[in-house]
């Protein structure tokens, strides 16, 4: 199918290395091609190796998978559908002659699940695979699981714009590595940072200057270039705001992101009369050719996914477009001619990004790739060849969210619920809003609640209603979208819910824990069910409502209080019945004290609270262990008797270890809680009047409760008989002073906690004059420099000369 040398349009430098490529995919099955952006790949490859059978390229994203078909389909001479098709959402055209089919590889996943055998595909390519997005890691894990257990015949092909070579490699079995080379001409950079500078994005927010500059630069490549201009921008807010800032330009002004319609987007891809501007968001970045342009600028930004685990918020999030990323963008420059790209960053900047972007895995949520991989059959991705494995803390809150789901059973396994909402293709939470929403609010509301929820980006207003609405008197993606979920459930009756009440219904099934009740006193701010505090932006028209169910929030850096992007009026009866509405008892220590209430609420949000006299004995317990835990054993009276005890205990713990009881503070926080005397407490109160020594002394194990005053005793008697305290504060070395003369006739070092103990030798004026574990040892060595350094300065008190055989004494030699 390739077309001949000579083709217009067909001879890039990856034509050079065809042969190559075709031949090790015929040795070894499997293939690694890294080709710079602009070099042919996208178009020429699969082209190539439809002469060996049917090829199935699967692009991360649906304008680049059409404008790859169209670009294919045009080098033949012949229409989109023909032997080159592709497959999206909403959209197919292909026919029983397509040699080639281009499809996102979020449908290359649905296809794998429905029929992991691919009938009638001799070869899959997987574009972009650098991008590492969570659906282009999961294709390729799933199709080497195809070959391995399957089809061993099926041909795989990894292609990546950046060099990863040796990681894809070895994950497809030690591949060959194909490289095409060269660039197609020469981009000039042209660094041209904002003066003042901007601020860097917070969250979505970018900072309008940065806006302004982008367009004075827009305006400058215009006069000093005489070509087309491909402008990188991270959003379809920021193209909206350039667009408006470009005004009165005697050019064509043309946005290109994933929202637009399909003849939107087929417009900024198509070279008229006058000069084009097209401001484009990263879809333009790698597969993606927009012919015509011999101009980049460079916003320098882009935006990805991020998940705030603790609290359950997912986000877009702006961040600065890595080196590798900006290399892609400048190669859009050199695709035709020489070129030039406007970069709005400096040099010294750009050396400090990250030389890539961090893979989507590693960010995002995870619920969806945890549905996918336990319907495969291979929950957590055990088993499978992942480029990099599923970070553990997001994958247990994805798991959790899917056993409350019902889609996964308590071991993981997708249960038959899972894969009817894994049928769906929507995120699963969505997924649940569509089949539980559409027999309670009509199957075309749903679908639409739906679609707007599963938008890339969020619409302009804060009023989920207002934007449905909106929506319903436009075209596009969205309406695709609308009839795609529709056929995914039954049909049901219609129901004479409102556009409110369905959208509120479909709303709160998917996220019941962002039902959210306005907090007193306020007009914006709420609770949600999630525990999370959450605003309402000003002027919105959902002021005031006193209920919201949440379909989209974000959370500020250094901001404690969830930001509300898409919300939804709903009525209290609506909450309970979709959020997790309890009503019970419940003993909590709260407030420093045992609380006892019977609480009605949904999730966090309590409805109703009234006391509870009688509560059961061991909830009461359980709160007090509680306190203990949060609040710490400061909670109990320490008298010099109970401080003396644990470190005692402590010091017997260190130098014997099991049966004596720890008594850290983390062990006795544990250890006091299951207690007779503590579980016995009711209150605060209780807790202060404990007997603390009892309780210490509880825990000691019967075997050795009765060697308590042998192995760690309160007071080490000396030769002469008297009695001196030991100090166990530092249970490693426990401690006991005493004047050097006391010592005398000590011929071994006393042995405490199964250790020689530490003894502190004084002076006669009781000042330290040396510490020894080893007494005997000190009578050889350290005691004659002593002996001669105090023996004429205290002439009055004994120092004999063999210390181990004289008689101790407490006082000084008698009076001649």
């Amino acid at each position: 199918m390739l077309p001949p040398p000579g083709t217009p349009g067909t001879d890039l430098p990856v034509r050079a290395v065809l042969g190559e490529l075709t031949a090790a995919l015929a040795a070894h099955g499997t293939a690694v091609l890294v080709a710079p952006p602009g070099t042919g790949k996208t178009s020429l490859v699969p082209l190539a190796l439809a002469g060996e059978g049917t090829v199935l390229v699967a692009e991360p994203r649906r304008v680049a998978a059409r404008a790859a078909a169209r670009r294919m389909a045009s080098l033949l001479g012949e229409r989109v559908g023909d032997r080159v098709g592709f497959s999206v959402r909403g959209e197919s055209r292909r026919s029983a002659a397509t040699r080639v089919e281009v499809v996102t590889t979020g449908l290359l996943l649905r296809r794998l699940q429905a029929d992991p055998d691919l009938p009638g595909v001799d070869t899959v390519v997987l574009d972009e695979v650098h991008e590492r997005q969570t659906d282009t890691d999961l294709a390729l894990a799933f199709a080497l699981d195809v070959r391995a257990t399957l089809r061993p015949e099926l041909r795989l092909l990894a292609m990546s714009a950046t060099a990863q070579a040796e990681r894809l490699s070895a994950l497809l079995g030690d591949a060959p590595v194909v490289e095409a080379t060269g660039a197609l001409f020469d981009v000039e950079t042209v660094w041209c940072p904002p003066r003042p500078p901007v601020q860097p994005p917070l969250g979505t927010r970018v900072d309008p200057r940065l806006l302004d500059a982008v367009a004075d630069t827009v305006r400058r490549a215009l006069t000093e270039t005489g070509h087309d201009v491909l402008v990188f921008l991270p959003g379809a807010a920021e193209i909206g705001g350039v667009q408006r800032r470009l005004g009165g330009l005697d050019v064509d002004v043309r946005p290109l992101h994933g929202r637009l319609p399909a003849a939107d987007q087929d417009a900024a891809l198509t070279p008229g009369p006058r000069r084009r501007v097209v401001l484009a968001t990263d879809v333009a970045e790698s597969s993606l050719t927009v012919p015509g342009v011999r101009v980049v600028v460079d916003a320098g930004l882009a935006r990805t996914p991020r998940v705030d685990l603790s609290r359950g918020l997912g986000a877009l999030v702006t961040v600065p477009a890595s080196q590798a990323a900006a290399t892609q963008r400048a190669g859009r420059a050199g695709r035709e001619g020489p070129g030039r790209v406007y970069r709005l960053w400096s040099e010294a900047e750009h050396a400090r990004r990250p030389a890539a972007p961090e893979p989507e895995m590693a960010t995002a949520d995870l619920t969806q790739v945890a549905l996918e991989l336990a319907t495969w059959g291979a929950p957590g991705g055990v088993g499978l060849a992942l480029l990099d494995p599923p970070p553990d803390a997001a994958m247990a809150v994805a798991g959790q969210t899917l056993r409350t789901l019902g889609a996964v059973d308590d071991a993981g396994r997708v249960t038959d619920r899972g894969r009817r909402l894994s049928a769906v293709g929507a995120h699963p939470r969505l997924a649940r809003a569509l089949v539980d929403g559409a027999p309670l609010a009509g199957r075309r509301r749903a679908a639409e609640v739906v679609a707007l929820l599963s938008a890339d980006s969020s619409p302009r207003s804060d009023d989920l209603v207002a934007a449905l609405r909106e929506a319903r008197g436009g075209h596009g993606p969205w309406r695709d979208e609308v009839s795609r979920l529709e056929r995914a459930v039954p049909d049901v009756r219609r129901t004479d819910l409102t556009d409110d009440q369905a959208a509120g219904l479909v709303t709160a099934l998917a996220h019941p824990e962002w039902l959210a009740r306005r907090r007193p006193r306020t007009e914006r701010t709420y609770l949600l069910a999630a525990g999370t505090g959450a605003e309402l932006p000003q002027g919105t028209a959902l002021s005031g409502a006193e209920w919201i169910a949440v379909a989209a929030a974000d959370r500020a850096p250094g901001r404690r209080d969830a930001r509300v992007r898409l919300a939804v009026a709903v009525d209290q009866a609506t909450a309970l019945e979709v959020g997790a509405h309890t009503d019970g008892p419940e003993v909590t220590w709260r407030d420093g004290d045992v609380r006892a209430a019977r609480v009605e609420r949904l999730g966090a949000i309590v409805l109703t609270e009234r006391p509870l006299p009688d509560p059961d004995p061991e909830l009461v317990a359980a709160a007090v262990a509680e306190g203990l835990r949060t609040e710490g054993l400061a909670l109990l009276r320490w008298t010099p008797a109970a401080t003396n005890l644990r470190e005692r205990l402590a010091a017997a713990h260190a130098g014997l270890g099991d049966p004596w009881p720890a008594v850290d503070d983390d062990a006795l926080r544990t250890a006091l809680g299951a207690t007779p005397q503590v579980r016995a407490a009711r209150s605060r109160a209780d807790l202060r009047r404990l007997d603390v020594v009892a309780a210490l002394r509880a825990l000691v194990p019967w075997q050795v409760a009765g060697t308590l005053e042998d192995v760690v005793p309160e007071k080490i008697t000396v030769p002469g008989g008297t009695g001196h305290r030991v100090d166990y504060a530092n249970p490693e070395s426990p401690t006991a002073s005493m004047r050097v003369q006391e010592a005398f006739g000590w011929s071994e070092t006393p042995t405490v906690a199964g250790r020689p103990l530490r003894l502190e030798l004084l002076s006669p004026a009781r000042r330290v004059v040396a510490t020894t574990g080893d007494l005997a040892g000190f009578w050889t060595t350290g005691y004659p420099t002593v002996r001669s350094e105090l023996k004429g300065r205290y002439p009055k008190h004994p120092w004999p000369e063999d210390p181990a055989r004289a008689v101790p004494t407490r006082r000084a030699k008698p009076r001649p």
